[in-house]
Formats: structure tokens, C-alpha cells, sequence
């Protein structure tokens, strides 16, 4: 499936008090937005405060005229410590299902950026989308995987969790995130993958755990910068799947203007892509998978996606993991018969640093596990051990047998962050009973493309080097 990514364009002019360098604090960047459709996506940029006065046009087709967008809204982003920006939204309509469109954001009536974007898929249309977790670090090889996923030429990026390293906060956004994802122009420092291709995020750790403003008062900047579906279960802070925020009244007041209706339910929602249905979910060590209203509302939504040629979920933490690092945390395994219900295809996740792909498997936990708690405190929840009972398929092999009875658990968290147990690479008696691939002494991301009813993935490193690769059909 090739496609020419046609170049770039960017014009940044001097307006009034400020100067060219500083017009954009975060260029313009495409998402799904609230309401996905195949004739939408919503467009996003960050200025400071005082910047005003924005417009935004596209040609949906090379050979039509512009047409005006709806006016930009803007939320204020000011916590202690940094400039106050704005962080502007607006929703672009018309756009052909899978075509090539042009957009230009305009300031004061003058084009001060110009990009080329790519509309969602359609059902019918084949698609290609990226798995990276963990990406957030800016290291040499996170840099190299976000060349890697623009020459790969996907139409979506998945990132499950680990967005930005260490507490998710404005500052590592701007340091270690938009340069690298929404570069000027490709080089082995990063990509101009944002402006042209939609992203979507899972939260993890390191974006959410963190529940202290007066620690970080620009953390959990997860919810500024992310326009996605808000159509999971309603979450109070307290309840099963929203921790309590630790925060003075001014520190609480600027987060929740940023915020706005995205806090505290953006962290669970789904969507529909192509012939595929989405869910995302939060699998922080906090939220208690035992809690019947979230699980009534992961199962409805399966269910409800009845129409879906494909069924995947994401979330940070693995639920089969064969890493030493954070085999603790298994808490997500509480979910396997959930997702067996609704015939879920394929899990992907992050958060152990390296790549793991199980048999096709069914999963029957014996109870609720045991929670496990520890830290300085002797407080703080580490995770829960899920014991259980599993069938694996090992008949499927993905090249000769693409006909898997079961679920494939993918770890793709390899996306740029330190390894984790590189000794187990070639230690296939240290791996668990239900992992087919693990590969630890490299980093890399996952490549999927989608035709009908068949599925294709490529585990790719850093110089472009095909890793793994299998195929399922239905």
C-alpha cells in the first residue's frame, strides 16, 4: 500500500508583538476529535496567550477552492510556572474518506501555516496504522522510530501510553514530544507526522499517575492536548477509576479551565475506524477492573460493535507480559473474559520496553487476583496478580496457519525508552508459557495494514529492519 506524502509547507510571519519564532508554541497538528467520522478530523495548535484572531480553510480537493472552517475555540493552558499559552481547536469538515487534503491557518487574515492532511479511512478502504508505545523520552532511537512511522506512511498512529516521560507535564511536551512528532521536516531527529497524519493516545504511568498539582502544577497536561471520543463511563474523582488529585484551590482552578469537559473521562473511550472498532482504556495500577459499572461499560461497547470487521483494544500495561520488569502488574487480565465476549482480534500495549507477542490465547482468571500494595507508605497499589487458567493455539503461526483461535496480546513498548531485560532475548526457559516472540535487545514499533478481512503486522526497528511480522484472517 504505497502513497506519497507531497511536502510540507510552512510560512511563519511576524504579527505584531511577535516575532516568527514564537508565533507557535505547538504547530498545528491533526487528531480524530470528539465525534470520528471519515469526513473529519480536528485540527489543534498551542500560542501564547495574547496571540488571537485565527482562521483556518481547506481544499479537500487539489483542484477545488478553499472553504472556511468553523471559527476556533480556545482553552486557556496557564499553570504556575510557565507562559500561558492557548491551545486552539477546530473541526475540519468535507474532507474526502481516505483522500489528500490541504489546510492553511491563518492569523489576522495572513497564511501563517500551510500542511497537507490525510482523511480517515472509510470501512470499505484499506488502511495502515502504527503501534509505538512508550515514545516520550527523546532519545536517539525514539527519534529514528518517528522517521521510521513517517516512511512507513501510515494513515493512523496508535501510541498506548508513555506519551511523555517523567510526569506528564506542558514542559515535556514542549521539550520531548512536538519537535520530534511534528518536525519541520524528516530527519533523524523526527518527523512531520502530527501535521499531516491524526495520533491517538492511551494514557500511561507516566501521564497520569501523577495526581499531585502541587507537585507538578502542568502535569497531567494529557488532558489539554488531546481531542478524543468522550464517550466512556461517566468518573468522579474518588471512584474506582479516578484518583484523588492533590491540589491548592489556585492549582485545581487552572488545571479544570484547561481541562474543560475532557477531565476526568477522557482516559476511557472508543471509537470506529475503517472496518475496525476501537477501545481505549486507563490500566493504571489505581483503576479496580473488579468494579462492576466499568466493567458493564467495556462489555456494552464490545458489544455494540457489531458491525466491526475487527475489534482492538489498547491500554499501557500488558495483561501477558514474560518480562522480569513489571511482571507484578497484571491487573489488565482481569479483562480477557470481557474481551473473549466481545470478540476482540488483537490487544496492544506498552509499558514494558521491548516487543512480546503471545499465542492466540483464552484467558479464565481464577477470582479477582491479589492486589498487591507497597512503596515508602506502604500505601501505594504496585498492581494485581492474576492467576488463571489459559488455552493457547499454538497451531497458528501467522505465515502457514493465519486463522488464530484466540486473542494475540501484543507488547509494542519498545518506542524509545531504555530496554528492558535484554538477558532474555535469547533465553527462550526464562519466557512464560503463552509467548510466541519476545524481543528485548532492540528497540522498535509496530506497523499493521488492514484490507478487508485481512491483517498483516511488521515489528520494524530503528533502521528500518523487519523484526517479526505475522498475518491473521477472518
Amino acid at each position: 500500500m504505497k502513497r506519497s506524502f507531497l511536502g510540507t509547507l510552512l510560512f511563519v510571519l511576524p504579527f505584531l508583538s511577535f516575532s516568527q519564532e514564537n508565533i507557535f508554541i505547538a504547530k498545528p497538528y491533526l487528531q480524530i476529535g470528539r465525534a470520528p467520522s471519515a469526513s473529519s478530523l480536528e485540527l489543534l495548535w498551542q500560542v501564547p496567550e495574547g496571540a488571537a484572531d485565527w482562521g483556518v480553510e481547506v481544499k479537500a480537493d487539489p483542484s477545488g477552492r478553499w472553504v472556511k472552517m468553523a471559527s476556533p475555540q480556545w482553552t486557556p493552558v496557564a499553570p504556575d510556572g510557565l507562559q500561558p499559552r492557548r491551545v486552539y481547536h477546530t473541526v475540519l469538515t468535507g474532507l474526502v474518506p481516505g483522500g489528500v487534503f490541504n489546510y492553511r491557518v491563518s492569523r489576522a487574515g495572513k497564511v501563517v501555516f500551510t500542511a497537507e492532511g490525510h482523511a480517515s479511512k472509510g470501512p470499505e478502504q484499506p488502511y495502515r496504522f502504527v503501534v509505538n508505545g512508550d515514545i516520550g523520552a527523546a532519545t536517539t532511537d525514539a527519534k529514528l522510530l518517528a522517521k521510521q512511522s513517517f516512511l512507513s506512511h501510515p494513515d493512523l498512529v496508535v501510541v498506548p501510553g508513555d506519551i511523555i516521560y517523567e510526569n506528564g507535564r506542558v514542559s515535556e511536551y514542549d521539550d520531548k514530544f512536538w519537535p520530534i512528532y511534528n518536525a519541520d521536516e524528516t530527519t533523524d531527529g523526527g518527523a512531520p507526522l502530527m501535521r499531516s497524519i491524526p495520533y491517538i493516545g492511551a494514557p500511561g504511568n507516566h501521564d497520569v499517575d501523577n495526581r499531585s498539582l502541587d507537585q507538578y502544577p502542568d502535569g497531567l497536561a494529557y488532558f489539554f492536548f488531546w481531542r478524543q471520543p468522550l464517550n466512556g463511563p461517566a468518573g468522579v474523582e474518588g471512584n474506582a477509576f479516578v484518583p484523588v488529585m492533590q491540589a491548592t484551590e489556585a492549582h485545581r482552578k487552572a488545571f479544570l479551565q484547561a481541562a474543560g469537559e475532557a477531565y476526568p473521562s477522557a482516559v476511557n473511550y472508543s471509537f470506529n475506524y475503517g472496518n475496525a472498532h476501537w477501545l481505549v482504556l486507563d490500566s493504571d495500577p489505581y483503576v479496580n477492573f473488579t468494579d462492576s459499572a466499568l466493567r458493564n461499560w467495556i462489555a456494552g461497547d464490545l458489544a455494540g460493535a457489531r458491525d466491526a470487521v475487527w475489534r482492538f483494544v489498547i491500554f499501557h500495561h500488558p495483561p501477558f507480559s514474560s518480562s522480569r520488569e513489571h511482571y507484578e502488574q497484571q491487573q489488565t487480565r482481569l479483562l480477557s473474559p470481557l474481551f473473549e465476549a466481545g470478540k476482540v482480534d488483537v490487544v496492544f500495549s506498552g509499558h514494558v520496553h521491548n516487543y512480546q507477542r503471545t499465542f492466540p490465547m483464552h484467558f479464565t482468571p481464577d477470582k479477582q487476583g491479589v492486589l498487591l500494595i507497597g512503596g515508602k507508605d506502604n500505601k501505594t497499589i504496585r498492581g494485581r496478580v492474576v492467576n488463571g487458567r489459559w488455552r493457547l493455539d499454538k497451531s497458528y503461526d501467522g505465515k502457514t496457519n493465519t486463522r488464530p483461535d484466540g486473542i494475540v496480546y501484543i507488547v509494542t513498548g519498545a518506542g524509545g525508552q531504555e530496554l528492558y531485560n535484554p538477558e532474555q532475548n535469547d533465553d527462550a526457559d526464562s519466557w512464560q508459557k503463552y509467548t510466541d516472540k519476545f524481543i528485548s535487545n532492540v528497540h522498535s514499533l509496530s506497523v499493521v495494514d488492514i484490507d478487508g478481512r485481512n491483517f498483516t503486522l511488521r515489528q520494524i526497528s530503528p533502521e528500518g529492519k523487519e523484526l517479526d511480522a505475522i498475518s491473521i484472517t477472518k
